[in-house]
């Protein structure tokens, strides 16, 4: 089992958390998501991300990991975008697992089984009332579910109530 007591996990969606759907005036778009690009595509939303969002997210005394459709692309293409170094990658599980209550996401037991007990913050913005039902029973460690609100993006007040719930459970 890994320590509890070494930094938190922050678990990183992109779609949503770090590339905001909303428009330029905060309007939500009708367009579709789009499907993440191959490295050598083009994607218009990727204008979105905010490069000063690395370094803010890497004054966090936590441990960053990727949790996102994305997969390695995050690394690719969002990382150097953003001023982050390659980060570790949660896999998805197979398509079409049925694991886990109806409602339950399907990031959610991966990112438990990862923790493995550590404290961990997940930011993304599909987070809903099942999941926070089925961490509380199935982690041991704290956590902390953290929606973004998906036409806004990650904005300072996540950010200070990410440091501010690190700092509560992290010693020292």
């Amino acid at each position: 089992m890994t320590s509890v007591t070494g930094r938190p996990l922050l678990f990183l969606d992109v779609d949503g958390p770090l590339i905001p759907f909303g428009s330029p005036s905060d309007h939500p778009q009708t367009a579709a998501a789009p499907s993440p690009p191959s490295p050598d595509q083009g994607n218009p939303l990727l204008t979105r991300l905010d490069p000063g969002l690395g370094s803010r997210l890497m004054a966090l005394r936590c441990h960053l990991v990727w949790a996102t459709t994305w997969m390695e692309e995050a690394n690719e293409i969002v990382s150097p975008r953003i001023g982050l170094p390659r980060l570790p990658v949660v896999e998805s599980p197979t398509p079409c697992s049925d694991e886990g209550p109806r409602g339950l996401h399907w990031k959610t037991r991966p990112l438990v089984e990862w923790a493995d007990g550590r404290p961990f913050i997940w930011v993304d913005d599909e987070i809903n009332p099942m999941d926070r039902l089925w961490v509380d029973a199935s982690h041991p460690g704290p956590s902390l579910l953290h929606r973004v609100d998906p036409a806004k993006g990650l904005v300072e007040a996540d950010l200070s109530v990410l440091a501010d719930w690190i700092r509560a459970v992290t010693p020292g």
